[in-house]
This record gives C-alpha cells, structure tokens and sequence, in this order.
C-alpha cells in the first residue's frame, strides 16, 4: 500500500478590507438595537431620570453594554452576528478561543477607529453634524488604510492585540439524502 501524506492544514485567508468595512457598518445596525434595548432598561431601572448622574450613568451604561457583547461574542464562538453573517472570525494563535484579556484588550484597541476623531472633534470645538461626521469618515479610512501597511493585512488594533480576522469557507449544501 502506497504510505498517504498527512492532509495539509488549510490557508488561512484574510478577508478583504472592502468585506471588513462591510462587516462593521451591518455591525453597526446590529449594535444600534442592542443599544436601543438598553437604553430602555436604564430607562426603566432610573424611572427616566434626567439628574446629571443618570445621564453620565446611560453613557457608562452604554460603553459596559458594548463591551460585554463584543467580548463575549468573541470569547463564545469567535464572531458576531455580522461577522457570522458574512463568514468572518476573530483567533487568536494557538488558542481555541479567544481568553477575556486579549478579548478586551482588542476592544479597548478597537476604539482607534473612532477616539482620535472624536478627540480632534473636541480639541478644536468642533459640533456640527457635518463636522463630526466628516472627521468620523477621515479617521475610520485611516484606520483601514493600517491594513495596507500590514503584512497579513490586519488592521493595527488586529496586529497589536495579537488577534487576526479569517475568512471562513462557504458551508457546503445541504443536499436530501434518499428517502427511506
């Protein structure tokens, strides 16, 4: 009998930046439900309280809420619902799935896409929808141009908290088998 070759793990394909960026605006819709959901049982548990405290409270409400589904989408299966819906997954080397530290730590990192925007929008006063709109798109492109420069093409919160995005295979069809 002829000795067989173990099989060869397969390529790991990274996603394109065009399917990555598509991931994050459905993300985004997805997040905006999650949130709305929120905001009303804060709304329930504060009786719709407007002292200063509960509105700074909503905002804390609000980041701890987006955390905790990111990090535990990651840490349970590897993807959101977005990233699910499109065949995309967070790994992390060597580990099965992805451990809380590097989950959070690549959600804190995560914020590059929209904290030096948001900074620069506060140090020079900006306020109008267009204004914060348009230093939003300049650094979100900016952020996704940190892919070219990478190797592997990973975006840099990607590269710097150990963490890559892969393309998963389409699944095969399901196909009937024979009735009995």
């Amino acid at each position: 009998m002829p000795a067989t070759e173990p099989s060869k793990p397969a390529a790991v394909v990274t996603p394109t930046i065009l399917r990555r960026v598509t991931v994050m605006l459905y993300e985004a819709l997805l997040l905006f439900a999650v949130e709305m959901l929120a905001i009303a049982v804060y709304m329930l548990a504060t009786l719709n309280s407007q002292h200063p405290l509960a509105r700074d409270g909503m905002k804390l409400w609000l980041l701890l809420v987006t955390a905790a589904y990111f990090m535990w989408c990651w840490i349970d299966s590897g993807h959101t619902l977005a990233m699910k819906t499109w065949r995309i997954k967070v790994v992390r080397l060597g580990y099965h799935k992805l451990p809380i530290r590097t989950a959070a730590l690549r959600f804190l990192l995560a914020w590059g896409w929209f904290a030096p925007a948001l900074l620069v929008c506060w140090a020079f006063g900006l306020h109008g929808k267009a204004q914060i709109g348009m230093a939003l798109a300049v650094g979100i492109v900016a952020w996704a141009m940190t892919a070219l420069l990478d190797k592997d093409r990973q975006f840099l919160h990607d590269r710097l908290a150990g963490t890559r995005l892969v393309a998963l295979p389409k699944a095969a069809p399901i196909r009937p088998g024979p009735s009995p």
